[in-house]
């Protein structure tokens, strides 16, 4: 099913205007009911979409050229897990959204860390969906993520943002979707940016307090920054604040992986006041 028109919709006054820039939309899902209560909104409001009833591949989502991707993950099974980390990863530009049934934190959790712009828990009302995606895809359109309009290279890494990879001459660094954003984000700031901000940019809502995820990439970045240069150091730990970019040539030994420590009430109970 495919929708190609524009409507109008009455304003608080009576009067027309057109409905927003409307949206490329794919549905990977299965339940008839579900789709076609989603499927009477979105032809109401002029949208441009597609169900799908089994995962289609990377090539086949460029060609469909996809503003947003809905899919529920219960219909994929254990794949389900790796077709999500690849869709995230492989199209940076196309905002994902987890729309499946009951899960556990850690589920939603594990979702939105693979690439996940949100995660969405069945039932629900089709306008809280619609809502959700609308959100998202304002996201990847206003360009939260900072650009870098060309390749630029740090020491001896090279950042290529069109490829959403890093690489050390002709090796790619192998950088997650999540890594890759996280040392975009760095390299385009010529400041400190503090865990939060970081967290806000790349993970797209707020940090929970205590949350560790920014440290816990930043950890693994570093390490595959050093494993490809080892004779540079490339991000610089301000304890108590956030993290730094500036590449620096090493002497002598390779810095030490300053991630700053969890407080002792998150390590034990027994250990905190």
């Amino acid at each position: 099913m495919s929708i190609d028109r524009s409507v109008t919709l009455p304003d608080a006054a009576g009067s027309a205007q057109r409905a927003p820039s409307r949206i490329r939309l794919a549905v990977l899902d299965r339940d008839p009911g579900f789709m076609q209560v989603l499927a009477k909104r979105l032809d109401s409001l002029g949208c441009e979409y597609r169900p799908l009833a089994a995962p289609v591949g990377l090539e086949g989502l460029v060609t469909m050229r996809l503003n947003a991707l809905v899919v529920d993950l219960a219909i994929l099974g254990p794949s389900g897990w790796g077709y999500l980390e690849q869709v995230c990863a492989r199209l940076p530009g196309m905002a994902v959204i987890v729309c499946t049934g009951p899960s556990s934190v850690a589920q939603r959790v594990r979702g939105l860390r693979l690439g996940a712009d949100a995660w969405v828990t069945k039932p629900c009302h089709a306008e809280e969906l619609i809502c959700v995606i609308e959100a998202a895809v304002r996201r990847h359109r206003r360009g939260e993520m900072p650009t870098l309009e060309a390749t630029a290279t740090f020491g001896e890494i090279t950042v290529r943002p069109d490829l959403h990879q890093a690489y050390v001459g002709p090796t790619s660094l192998e950088l997650t979707a999540r890594e890759f954003e996280i040392l975009h984000l760095l390299t385009g700031a010529d400041r400190v940016l503090r865990r939060e901000e970081i967290y806000e940019r790349v993970w797209g809502y707020a940090m929970a307090h205590g949350d560790r995820s920014v440290d816990v990439f930043v950890r693994k970045l570093r390490q595959k920054l050093r494993a490809g240069s080892p004779q540079w150091s490339y991000i610089h730990t301000h304890f108590g604040v956030g993290y730094r970019f500036a590449p620096e040539r090493e002497v002598d030994a390779p810095e030490l992986d300053l991630v700053e420590p969890a407080p002792l009430h998150m390590l034990d109970p027994a250990l905190a006041g």
